[in-house]
């Protein structure tokens, strides 16, 4: 699969005639060695032997003839495990053979050509540098009688970043810290939210603005997490946590097991009427808000005697209590491993032998039961079956505990030009809602304001969909799809939109540096079909 490549068609093809554009400049260097051939896909012009590939790996020296060197990846509907996964596209230079492929030309029957069957995805299909390239897909097909047309291409991504979702009570990082990979600062800690810590890796200062190094290293963690592969991080003065997208985050040294049902006043909220009765005193430990449940007014609601406790910390509103402990990893996101230290007293004139405390956590992975003695010290033992089963019940409440990566990044100017001339016009279509965006067939999310900024999950995006260039940038798939009238308005490249028939049978309108074959896959069950969905527009 390739870069762009030649307007002129491939030898023996009964295919329309492109308007002439140069597909590749002359070599800087007129004494370059003639068996080598240099790659225009990026910035770097990588000068590439016979039988070798560029600095990204993405592209190669086959025979002469500059190829990407992966497969543009098809979505169906549906896909049979007999059918070929690979199939080479006719008049096209091979790559290596595969034990999957079908003979040339076996990518094409009339019933795929139906639009709701086939969607051509960006991932392997090469890209539109230097800019004033049409994208190297622009194809038309029908859904329910309407024309529509669908620009791919491969984005060069410097603007970008990753924003990761972990799901842990667990102390990870101050705000604002930074977040390193193998040593480079890559990224920072942002907020804490519901349940989770939020970190904000990579983006342009990272992979451009400082050392060559923390360039490179930041490129390569993005592409890693971005391709769904876990990597480790350590945060300045906080955890040390490797994170893989759709996983459990272990954070130094453990796999988290569960999202928090609640702050602690939620928790308390949701169950005390459950807790009613079969105890006297409810502490639920957390970071952020720590419950108590006589106090709260879920307990004054249900008429329960004041218990006489003094916790330690800043109280909010009644039963509800900030910084009790410092954040740690420990009881509730919190520092401490003995419950008890966040009591300061009890009063005397309330309290009374014999009460009964249940203290928890949001997860309810840690429960302790305690007895009031004629001392008012409270002792430990066991944990009564009717309580032990509304702490279980806690924990059944909690989601599992998931690393979520979402990718960041702002289409420029080669994305753009390579859908129109004009490429205003097609901001201002995606922002009038007639233009779905997606990144690999993955809903697209568009943020308001200025631009085309996207944001995808990576677990909807295919596999290995992010690749990189040297400069250092990320590579990442992006789609338009618009009904056929709306495109030509737009400024569309006309010229260059072509059936889905000869796509799937040709592949890409270039030569240098297109795909050799196409690869099928099905699409994920969690995805909506790309085309005739409206965009999703902040």
């Amino acid at each position: 699969m390739t870069e762009h490549t030649k307007t002129d068609g491939l030898p023996g093809m009964d295919t329309p005639a492109f308007t002439q554009v140069l597909d590749k400049a002359r070599p800087r260097n007129e004494r370059m060695n003639s068996e080598k051939i240099e790659c225009n896909a990026c910035p770097v012009l990588c000068q590439i032997s016979e039988g070798r590939s560029g600095a990204c790996d993405r592209y190669a020296n086959r025979s002469g003839t500059l190829v990407r060197v992966d497969p543009v990846l098809l979505l169906r509907r549906s896909l049979s495990d007999a059918e070929a996964k690979v199939v080479p596209f006719v008049g096209r230079v091979a790559v290596t053979a595969s034990p999957e492929e079908a003979p040339a030309g076996a990518a094409w029957s009339g019933d795929l050509v139906l639009a709701d069957e086939v969607f051509v995805t960006g991932v392997g299909s090469s890209t539109t540098y230097p800019d004033y390239k049409p994208a190297p897909f622009i194809v038309s097909s029908k859904v329910e009688g309407v024309d529509m047309v669908t620009v791919v291409t491969e984005g060069i991504f410097s603007y970008c970043s990753l924003k990761v979702k972990i799901d842990t009570d667990r102390f990870l990082g101050a705000e604002q810290a930074n977040v390193r990979c193998k040593g480079e600062v890559v990224g920072h800690v942002t907020t804490a939210e519901y349940g989770s810590q939020m970190l904000s890796l990579g983006g342009v200062h990272h992979l451009t603005g400082g050392s060559k190094k923390e360039g490179r290293v930041t490129m390569d963690m993005m592409q890693s997490l971005g391709n769904k592969q876990a990597v480790e991080f350590t945060i300045d003065g906080g955890s040390q946590i490797v994170i893989q997208a759709g996983r459990a985050p272990i954070v130094n040294g453990v796999e988290e097991r569960r999202m928090r049902v609640g702050c602690g006043s939620a928790t308390i909220g949701i169950f005390a009427k459950q807790l009613f009765g079969k105890l006297d005193e409810v502490v639920v430990v957390d970071d952020h808000i720590t419950g108590v449940l006589t106090e709260h007014q879920a307990g004054r609601c249900l008429d329960m005697r004041a218990s006489g406790i003094k916790m330690r910390g800043r109280k909010s509103t009644p039963g509800r209590y900030f910084q009790v402990a410092n954040p740690g990893t420990g009881w509730g996101g919190t520092d401490i491993a003995e419950p008890l230290s966040i009591i300061e007293s009890w009063d005397p004139d309330v309290a009374w032998p014999g009460l009964r405390l249940l203290m928890t956590s949001t997860t309810g992975e840690h429960a302790s039961w305690y007895v009031l003695n004629e001392e008012l010290h409270p002792v430990e033992q066991d944990i009564p079956g009717e309580v032990r089963l509304i702490v279980e019940r806690i924990g059944e409440n909690c989601e599992p505990s998931l690393s979520t990566v979402l990718f960041l990044g702002g289409a420029g100017g080669s994305l753009r030009a390579g859908v129109t001339e004009n490429p205003v016009l097609l901001t201002r279509a995606i922002k009038n809602a007639l233009v779905n965006v997606t990144c690999g067939g993955a809903p697209a999310y568009v943020w308001p304001g200025g631009g085309i900024t996207i944001m995808a999950d990576v677990m909807r995006m295919p596999d290995n969909s992010f690749g990189t260039v040297p400069t250092p940038a990320l590579v990442a798939p992006i789609e338009f799809s618009m009904k056929l009238d709306d495109y030509r308005a737009l400024g569309g490249h006309m010229d260059h939109v072509r059936t889905l028939e000869d796509a799937l049978l040709r592949g890409a309108w270039h030569n240098e540096g297109a795909p050799s074959s196409l690869a099928w896959a099905a699409l994920p069950a969690a995805n909506p079909w790309p085309l005739a969905q409206p965009p999703l527009l902040g």
